[in-house]
């Protein structure tokens, strides 16, 4: 604690604000010494999980109320965290793992006291999204969407994964074990040849980091059991001019009888709402394959 208060001492801790405090995500050296003294600091503690937090605050040698906010209360526990910063007290919020309010409960903790007039403070430190970009090597990326978790199912899952292909921007996804062969099969047939990094129980003992083409990550994952175990952050790589020129090719099957039977454009758009693939790669491909036949 003392290391924690040199370094982190001087900053300002206002009084009757809410600090939003990042946890590791498996590492418990992650956690930042502005993060211990924060915690060291408040006079509550408001976490997703009690049984959860008081596990890692006991690491830490801290004893502090607990106040149960999760998705299922979040709303009206706010009340109860807003009482506290009415009387002039701190309070930390801290997500099961990583930072709060990214695919975790917490936004709507922030919005209602910021609403009610208390200063809201960040404090900054691990998140599995930023640690998967990190090691992705994404050289064509030139910016990010934080996906999390896709839809469950339906017509809204089909639809992201069709957003997903199409667009050209990195993105990551976060993955559940029991769904993450689901995920590696769709991602295998609406991706093919894109890039894939693959990230497994992130700074934990069994650590894995593997990048591939989609369309390999099934057979990928069948290769080993233990593959299939933990918590998952795939990144979606950029998608490059040869990644579109490739995808466009594997759609010739619906490609060219909508171009045998309508005008060009309307083939490849088309195309594209079926499929999902890039327009400009599938008119580009329509335009080769009309060049074939003239030749022919």
């Amino acid at each position: 604690m003392q290391a924690a208060a040199a370094a982190a001492g001087a900053q300002q801790y206002p009084a009757g604000a809410l600090f939003i405090v990042a946890t590791p995500i498996g590492n418990l050296a992650d956690l930042s010494l502005r993060a211990i003294h924060v915690l060291s600091l408040v006079d509550a503690v408001a976490c997703e999980d009690t049984r959860h937090s008081a596990p890692l605050l006991r690491q830490l040698g801290l004893d502090k109320p607990l106040m149960a906010v999760h998705e299922h209360n979040e709303r009206d526990a706010a009340q109860a965290v807003i009482a506290r910063l009415a009387r002039g007290e701190r309070v930390a919020y801290v997500s099961d793992a990583g930072t709060p309010a990214i695919s975790d409960p917490g936004a709507a903790l922030v919005a209602a006291v910021r609403q009610a007039g208390h200063a809201v403070v960040p404090i900054p430190g691990a998140s599995s999204a930023i640690a998967a970009l990190s090691v992705a090597g994404d050289t064509a990326a030139s910016g990010f969407l934080f996906i999390g978790f896709l839809p469950a199912k339906g017509a809204e899952r089909a639809a992201a994964l069709k957003r997903l292909a199409a667009d050209a921007t990195a993105q990551v996804l976060f993955e559940a074990p029991h769904r993450i062969e689901t995920l590696a099969a769709e991602l295998a047939t609406a991706c093919g040849p894109r890039e894939v990094t693959l990230c497994r129980e992130l700074t934990k003992q069994f650590e894995t980091i593997a990048t591939m083409p989609a369309g390999t990550l099934p057979g990928w994952l069948s290769a080993d059991a233990n593959r299939l175990r933990g918590e998952f952050v795939l990144v979606v790589h950029a998608l490059t001019p040869t990644h579109e020129a490739e995808a466009a090719d594997r759609h010739d099957a619906t490609l060219r009888p909508l171009m045998a039977a309508l005008p060009l454009k309307q083939a490849v758009a088309l195309t594209a709402e079926l499929t999902g693939a890039p327009r400009n790669a599938l008119y580009a491909r329509a335009l080769a394959l009309k060049d074939h036949s003239g030749d022919a």
